[in-house]
């Protein structure tokens, strides 16, 4: 793989005091979180608990207010503009709802980050194809796959091309947003195994955010959750179900009663 070997010791991710408010609203209120070479982590939280806003930031879509977040020990919020592209070429991610593009047939779509490199690392047209094919196979796809359009996929499939597009460049980092919403059980236990299978074929560093436990536990090694802007839990993604935590508790099992009330739209 690419980019810089990693110190023994160091997080692939780190994140320190993590803060971002939109107006009034504070939505994620000093984060800090470690992600180990080799390991997946999930986060959990319910809609609107600021999981995909902690997303953003760490892919550098949004600026937060406050904290850093660390790369190999590299400050990215820190880094000049070249150094940020270069950092975001060792991310593969996956989209919550595959976010195809309508007007390209889906080997265009797997390979759309290979084309849209800097010059001197963009792939020609004929080996972005290949790879596309190459990718489309290991996500259990035929090659031919490649000549659709993505509007004649199902959607288990289109989850399937968007997970291809997030391993094609063979990434340091993956991160999947809500993997398998919209999906029935057992096409998300199918898009879950073949997470794992792909995180661990490329020797990935992961991190996913989802409200699907059955999810969680079956891809993450680690998890933590997500509550009012801050992680008020982190451990063993196997004892999500059993955590001892009474928020935790009352999330992972689905209870209307509990100290998680439901907020009111003023």
């Amino acid at each position: 793989m690419n980019g810089p070997t990693t110190r023994i010791g160091v997080p692939k991710i780190r994140i320190r005091g993590l803060s971002k408010s939109f107006g009034p609203k504070r939505v994620l209120d000093g984060i800090d979180l470690d992600v180990h070479p080799g390991t997946s982590t999930v986060v959990i939280g319910g809609s609107g608990s600021g999981k995909s806003v902690l997303l953003r930031c760490i892919l550098g879509l949004i600026e937060p207010d406050a904290g850093t977040i660390e790369i190999d020990g590299v400050d990215v919020l820190a880094q000049g503009r070249r150094d940020q592209e270069a950092t975001r070429e060792r991310i593969g991610m996956l989209f919550q709802n595959g976010a195809l593009f309508d007007s390209l047939p889906v080997w265009e779509n797997v390979a759309f980050g290979l084309l849209a490199r800097r010059k001197g690392r963009r792939m020609s047209r004929t080996a972005a194809r290949q790879r596309a094919g190459q990718v489309l196979t290991q996500v259990g796809l035929d090659p031919s796959v490649g000549n659709l359009q993505p509007s004649e996929l199902s959607g288990g499939m289109q989850k399937r091309v968007g997970l291809a597009r997030a391993i094609a460049a063979q990434p340091e980092i993956l991160f999947f947003d809500e993997p398998t919403t919209g999906l029935d059980p057992i096409m998300g236990a199918v898009i879950d195994g073949l997470i794992v299978d792909c995180v661990k074929r490329l020797g990935s560093t992961a991190l996913a955010i989802t409200h699907d436990m059955a999810s969680a536990t079956r891809i993450g090694d680690r998890a933590a959750m997500l509550y009012q802007g801050r992680l008020v839990w982190q451990g063993e993604a196997a004892s999500l179900l059993h955590s001892g935590n009474p928020l935790v508790d009352q999330f992972t099992h689905g209870r209307r009663e509990g100290p998680i009330g439901m907020e009111l739209r003023r």
